[in-house]
């Protein structure tokens, strides 16, 4: 009875590790600001890359990001993204977001 728990117990583990292999197999590597970073979907906001660009993302009245990519997925493969916008990515799409402070 014991091996039977013990088997079943692996196979649940089995399992759970087959569902994260296939769950990483779904995540998409892009470039941010020199770093990778894993998305799971093939279209990112502005908002998203932001957010993986800075850990805490200067704020602001006055405060303005420029965010360009290269080799990207879709029919724009480069280009300039603007604040609510969106963007099709594939692996190695590359973004680089600066931010200024007009004050």
């Amino acid at each position: 009875m014991l091996q039977a728990n013990d088997r079943a117990k692996n196979e649940i583990i089995t399992e759970k590790e087959e569902n994260e292999m296939i769950e990483h197999e779904k995540k998409i590597t892009i470039v941010v600001n020199g770093r990778e970073k894993q998305v799971e979907t093939e279209e990112v906001t502005f908002e998203q890359i932001v957010a993986l660009a800075f850990d805490n993302p200067p704020t602001g009245k006055f405060i303005c990001f420029t965010l360009t990519y290269w080799r990207g997925g879709g029919r724009k493969p480069e280009g300039t993204l603007i604040e609510s916008g969106s963007v099709k990515v594939k692996e190695g799409t590359v973004f680089n977001v600066t931010v200024t402070d007009k004050s």
